[in-house]
């Protein structure tokens, strides 16, 4: 693969890339939120190359799927709840939510060792990939403490059977998690534009300097 195509190749797969990645930094836990910790999972795939076009050429042609696309990361998670709700006299209250999140990071990894200055342009791009993704992995806890503490304590009257506070316990979470997946992509749109330091990162990798 040329130069060109092979930077066109990694503009393309560099854009579609991750929207929620890498080896998460907790937020520090509140009163408020202690008991539960997110469980974190990282998997690998192979790349092959010896050279920086090769190696992004490699990531574009055995990225995770991401609908019909290949990225360079991927990051899935999974939310689960165990709430309890409470009828008090008329109402319906939701006394505790404890929430279980796994999180689960897919990221590149070169299948043998790299020539030395390759292999520290390699270590380069890596680091700051995993420090883009570590901003994902904090948004995804923030936005579960922010379901907490929206819920936790909700009380809707005239709810005996308590289904109308599931209804709005599920129109609270859906409003935080659209809010937390709009500021992930902004911040996307920041780190991969023009100046951005990921695009400056890819642009190092592929030309070595």
């Amino acid at each position: 693969m040329s130069f060109a195509s092979c930077a066109a190749a990694a503009r393309t797969c560099i854009k579609t890339a991750v929207r929620l990645c890498l080896l998460l930094a907790l937020l520090p836990t509140s009163p408020a939120h202690a008991g539960w910790q997110a469980v974190e999972k990282v998997e690998t795939y192979a790349i092959s190359g010896q050279t920086g076009p090769e190696l992004y050429a490699s990531i574009g042609g055995r990225g995770p799927l991401l609908g019909e696309r290949r990225v360079v990361a991927h990051t899935n998670f999974k939310l689960t709840w165990v709430r309890d709700y409470q009828p008090q006299g008329d109402a319906c209250v939701l006394v505790s939510a404890r929430p279980k999140l796994i999180i689960t990071y897919t990221l590149p990894k070169p299948a043998a060792r790299l020539p030395g200055a390759i292999q520290k342009n390699w270590e380069v791009f890596a680091a700051g990939l995993a420090a883009h993704e570590k901003v994902h992995g904090a948004s995804i806890v923030d936005m579960v403490h922010k379901i907490e503490t929206a819920t936790i304590g909700l009380t809707v009257a005239d709810d005996r059977g308590c289904s109308k506070i599931r209804t709005e316990v599920t129109k609270r979470l859906a409003g935080i998690s659209q809010a937390q997946r709009q500021a992930s992509r902004d911040f996307d749109r920041v780190e991969f534009g023009p100046g951005g330091k990921l695009r400056q990162l890819v642009f190092t990798l592929m030309t070595g300097g």
